[in-house]
């Protein structure tokens, strides 16, 4: 992939050979969100491009798609040089764009919403108005003390405790592994399939149709995933019943004290399947970082999962924002 050419920037293509120089501006912030790492973004390039400068000395990652600019994260660096760097990077997409209207900076840390808008956000407003830009408060991170989710302990966790009791009676000759790509792949990707294939199976045909649409990119990233699963230094479970596949898991550690999963597939079919992967593999997260949280990303806007991972009591919900032009 060639460079990109805006004005007088030189845009780079923003590849596997990016990682270390993305890896080491990371360095130089506090992070708490899952998408502040290379894996999730080089990953979920599905229907774009990538490509990234530095700016004020920040790593800057942009998304071209039909033509348009925007930015997949706020620039990543120092926070004294993060918010002049913002204003650059709005330069960049303005010079590119067809409109100022496509330009924007997706999943802001509070922290820099704060440094960026110098105010606090009001937390009954959905918008903190400026006189060039709106910073609008998108969706959040769910965050969870590893050693709740190991032991599940209390009323509250009753009902994941019982689920789980009831899969390990039921499926005395499950087994989980490592997993492993040239060994699990293409059991991997039928069990995507599947899961697709049930969900659809059980919405309404007007949810099903959106649904389909924005399936074709996570199955992209579940391929390029495993493609580039060591380099991108990635760990997984996978679980086994009856000598066939029945879930998989995908994680990586994101911060000194804090790791997250990337996606997490079961069948559906396989009651309590989900919540004994997810304790295994938060066993698995602790031994291999010691971390203690997990950060298990959003809820992409769907009530259902918003339900599950309210049900697992987060010890935080950190918001993302996006900033815009007027």
């Amino acid at each position: 992939m060639a460079n990109l050419q805006v004005g007088d920037i030189s845009l780079q293509p923003f590849t596997l050979d990016s990682k270390e120089l993305l890896e080491k501006h990371l360095e130089k912030m506090e992070i708490d969100i899952s998408d502040y790492t290379f894996a999730a973004n080089y990953i979920w390039l599905a229907n774009s491009s990538g490509f990234y400068t530095i700016i004020n000395k920040c790593f800057c990652l942009f998304a071209m798609s039909g033509g348009e600019l925007t930015m997949l994260l706020p620039p990543i660096g120092k926070t004294k040089n993060v918010i002049n760097a913002m204003v650059e990077c709005f330069s960049i997409m303005n010079a590119n764009n067809s409109s100022p209207y496509y330009a924007r900076i997706d999943y802001v840390q509070g922290a820099m919403v704060e440094e960026f808008a110098q105010t606090v956000d009001d937390a009954q407003s959905m918008f903190v108005m400026m006189d060039n830009y709106i910073v609008e408060k998108k969706l959040v991170d769910y965050v969870y003390e590893v050693d709740a989710l190991i032991n599940l302990r209390g009323n509250s966790y009753h009902t994941k405790r019982t689920e789980i009791n009831k899969f390990t009676k039921s499926y005395p000759n499950h087994r989980i592994e490592v997993l492993e790509v040239e060994k699990h792949k293409d059991e991997i990707l039928h069990l995507f399939n599947k899961w697709v294939a049930d969900r659809v199976k059980y919405m309404p045909k007007e949810e099903a149709d959106a649904f389909l649409e924005g399936i074709h990119q996570e199955k992209y990233a579940v391929k390029h995933m495993l493609k580039h699963y060591e380099r991108l230094g990635l760990i997984g479970l996978v679980i086994y019943i009856d000598e066939e596949l029945k879930g998989f898991t995908v994680g990586e550690c994101i911060s000194i004290d804090t790791a997250s999963v990337i996606i997490e597939k079961t069948d559906f079919e396989v009651l309590g399947c989900a919540q004994f992967i997810f304790r295994e593999f938060s066993k698995m997260l602790k031994e291999h970082f010691n971390i203690t949280y997990i950060n298990v990303g959003d809820d992409m806007g769907f009530e259902n999962l918003r339900k599950v991972k309210m049900s697992y009591r987060p010890y935080k919900l950190v918001p993302k924002y996006t900033i815009y032009q007027k």
